[in-house]
């Protein structure tokens, strides 16, 4: 196999991998590597779009509010970096009335966030 052949299966190699990986985990723990993955992949978004908010509590609040299909997208994009799909999930997410109250009532005022996704 030549060095770029190798270079190129390497990512097929890794899916591979993570599918395997999830099918011996338990539903609990599926949910829950999605989750870490899916916040891999937030954390960016809301870093450039509100510079200065606590990352951690509002990723929590994005992923809290987030759809079983959003987080899987999400937890994909988290392999490939950020794109602008991730940008507009996340600003669904945001704008959601349960995730706008999650952000409050961690502190985040509505003048950092308004506007900004």
């Amino acid at each position: 196999m030549s060095v770029s052949a190798s270079l190129c299966a390497a990512p097929r190699r890794l899916a591979i991998a993570a599918v395997l990986a999830l099918a011996a985990c338990t539903p609990a723990m599926q949910d829950e590597l999605a989750r870490d993955a899916a916040k891999t992949a937030v954390r960016p978004v809301l870093e450039e779009r509100f510079p200065g908010v606590p990352l951690e509590p509002a990723t929590d609040c994005i992923i809290d509010n987030a759809s079983a299909d959003e987080i899987l997208t999400l937890a994909a994009d988290a392999v490939t970096g950020p794109t602008a799909s991730t940008v507009e999930i996340v600003g669904r997410i945001a704008s959601r009335p349960e995730t706008v109250q999650c952000l409050l009532r961690e502190g985040l005022s509505l003048a950092v966030l308004d506007g900004s996704l």
